[in-house]
């Protein structure tokens, strides 16, 4: 008889094990806790750039384009010279699809000149930052570490005095000194070596008390010292550019000329979704005294840049 009822005891004992699991599974918890809210999303991954490789730096420029950024080619009278010039050098690289880059040098009887072409493809290894956005970022410090300049107001643009006194009155000088004896502030707003478009010797001159009635400079001696009188007034200040990729910019700055010609420097940078690219002119003349022109180098930079960004289009 003891026998007999060990068996049923064994029997009760599984069944109560049995029913603990089933009611444990029944209840929809987690019993892992790696995800409480019970959602069962996954983080989805950003979509890639759109770019997954880069053009030829040496060959995405056409030799019609090297033609007018580099006068000097066409002066070149040996052939295999002139089609190493047109070559370029190709500037090394890690990666060809992530990275590449190539410059000239070309030097005429008036100047020398220099041109350099840099794609760079950018890839984000952050999961949640997308090729695009990483790229942007970058473009960001780029733009910053230019320091382009704020947009200048013009004068008739400011405000009028609501003491209804003139502008230029002695009244309001505690010393009494006119306001003419001192250097306007506005000769000095922007840097003489940024976005200046030549340096013009005449232009302190036209600035200076008393010689407003003086004749103006003949066109010709205008345009050998400078394209324009004015960088800021025509416009060719460095600045954002509005219709260039995704963003853009663009850089001009002339070097001290000091015992040499002075050299001026137009940067053009763009992007396009997750590629920047950047285009840098230089324009050292062999004469001292002359001014590289403003307008015509960033419009040349200006034209490249637009050629590249359409290629990239496709």
């Amino acid at each position: 008889m003891q026998r007999k009822a060990f068996v049923p005891g064994i029997a009760a004992l599984l069944a109560a094990l049995l029913a603990g699991c089933t009611g444990g599974s029944d209840d929809g918890g987690s019993t892992d806790g790696a995800n409480p809210d019970g959602g069962g999303t996954a983080t989805q991954a950003v979509e890639p750039g759109r770019y997954r490789t880069l053009p030829e730096a040496c060959g995405s420029v056409a030799q019609d384009t090297l033609d007018a950024l580099l006068p000097g080619i066409l002066q070149l009278t040996d052939e295999e010279q002139r089609e190493r010039a047109y070559e370029g050098e190709a500037m090394p690289t890690f990666d060809n699809d992530r990275k590449v880059g190539c410059r000239w040098k070309v030097s005429s009887a008036t100047a020398t000149n220099y041109l350099f072409v840099d794609m760079e493809r950018v890839v984000s290894y952050d999961t949640t930052v997308s090729d695009a956005v990483q790229a942007q970022q970058l473009f960001a410090v780029k733009q910053t570490a230019a320091d382009l300049p704020q947009p200048t107001t013009p004068v008739s643009d400011a405000p009028d005095d609501p003491s209804g006194a003139p502008s230029g009155s002695s009244s309001d000088d505690p010393s009494g000194e006119p306001s003419g004896g001192a250097p306007s502030g506005r000769a000095s707003s922007g840097s003489p070596s940024r976005g200046s478009a030549g340096g013009n010797p005449s232009k302190a001159a036209s600035d200076a008390p008393g010689t407003s009635a003086s004749p103006p400079s003949s066109p010709s001696s205008s345009a050998s010292a400078s394209g324009s009188p004015d960088a800021s007034l025509a416009g060719l200040q460095p600045r954002v550019l509005e219709d260039l990729g995704d963003e853009a910019f663009l850089d001009d700055e002339l070097g001290s000329g000091g015992s040499t010609a002075e050299h001026r420097r137009v940067t053009v940078a763009f992007r396009t979704s997750n590629v920047i690219v950047t285009i840098e002119y230089e324009e050292q003349p062999a004469t001292v005294g002359m001014v590289p022109d403003s307008e015509e180098m960033q419009d040349r930079a200006r034209e490249l840049a637009s050629q590249l960004a359409d290629s990239l289009a496709g």
